[in-house]
């Protein structure tokens, strides 16, 4: 196993052992932090992940931008082998079904399309297992948002984690993209 993967392995752990009160206080906080952000104020699009198992919930995030009238899109991963994803609209009412992984997933219509002028407009809130002061950012292994956000620098991105998350240092690869922030509480 590489140091990643011994990373990865490490970090799913200490997620999965926070317990409730302290995961449920650090939930609220992130949410609120990403609610009262200028990203999130402006924002007319937001691409954000459902969450599932130890990750941070996004219900809340989900259900505050749908209330008001932001167009939130959800990931579907287009080709495992590939590592390719695009995001999705979805409303109250998309029904959503297990995908890769067995995440839920939407139904492959009305995509989010980039350009120069939607980035200005968009949020992306980003999963992930480790961060580290640079921002670098150790997802889970299949590189999709690495290759989702090739040529999308304009995009506004946060990711988002527990503060038990954080290390000192993560090794960079070249296809790595960093977030344009790191939120861990």
């Amino acid at each position: 196993m590489n140091a990643k993967e011994t990373l990865r392995t490490e970090m799913l752990k200490k997620r999965k052992a926070l317990p409730f009160d302290r995961r449920f206080r650090s939930e609220v906080l992130i949410t609120d932090r990403i609610l009262g952000h200028q990203w999130y104020y402006s924002a007319t699009d937001i691409l954000v992940y459902k969450s599932c198992g130890s990750e941070v919930s996004t219900e809340e995030i989900i259900k505050d931008a749908l209330q008001h009238g932001k167009r939130v899109y959800l990931p579907k991963v287009l080709s495992p082998e590939n590592g390719t994803m695009e995001f999705y609209r979805i409303t109250r009412e998309t029904p959503l079904t297990k995908g890769y992984g067995g995440i839920l997933e939407p139904p492959a219509e009305n995509p989010f399309i980039y350009t120069e002028e939607t980035a200005k407009s968009t949020l992306m809130i980003m999963p992930g297992l480790a961060y580290d002061r640079k921002r670098s950012r150790i997802g889970y292994g299949k590189g999709f948002y690495d290759r989702y956000l090739q040529e999308k620098e304009a995009l506004h991105t946060i990711a988002i984690g527990f503060d038990c998350q954080m290390v000192n240092d993560i090794e960079e690869e070249p296809n790595d993209i960093k977030p344009k922030q790191v939120i861990c509480l």
